[in-house]
């Protein structure tokens, strides 16, 4: 089976479109609801509430903004030297490092810019913290690496 490849200028639009989307929703976030404020969306799925977040996921190394912020810069350059000296990526380890790239800067920013991240999106039906879209990118990340991880293994079982 022809292996998909992805070129690094499209790693690298997608990364700022990523990047864009998520500043974006937050500017509107932070412009359109006040703190805790609860404002619906898709009934009984997704509400708004805006909260300022100074850890990680799952509010893990709260009030560490510093030192996520130094993780989330060393995180991207290392993405950008891996994406910049391939050429062109596996379609899947390709949006992985591109969605991780986004979501890290996405968030990066945020704590750079404002000392804490914005978050907004709540899962109604579940007890789940609040994210954002680059919360979202980073998971895509991970599950597009997952999938890379899978196909690779696949391809090495066909040919035995």
């Amino acid at each position: 089976m022809k292996n998909q490849l992805i070129k690094r200028t499209t790693l690298g639009i997608i990364s700022l479109m990523v990047i864009f989307i998520d500043q974006s929703s937050k500017y509107w976030a932070s412009t359109q609801l006040s703190s805790n404020q609860i404002k619906g969306f898709i009934p009984f799925i997704i509400q708004f509430r805006l909260t300022k977040n100074t850890g990680a996921a799952f509010s893990i190394l709260n009030q560490s903004t510093i030192f996520l912020g130094l993780l989330s810069l060393i995180v991207s350059i290392a993405l950008i030297i891996w994406a910049y000296k391939s050429l062109s990526l596996p379609i899947w380890k390709g949006l992985g490092i591109a969605f991780l790239l986004g979501g890290s800067l996405g968030n990066g920013i945020d704590r750079w810019r404002l000392g804490y991240v914005t978050d907004f999106l709540e899962l109604i039906p579940f007890r789940f913290p609040i994210f954002n879209f680059a919360d979202i990118a980073i998971n895509l990340a991970l599950i597009f690496f997952l999938l890379d991880n899978i196909k690779r293994r696949s391809e090495k079982n066909e040919l035995f």
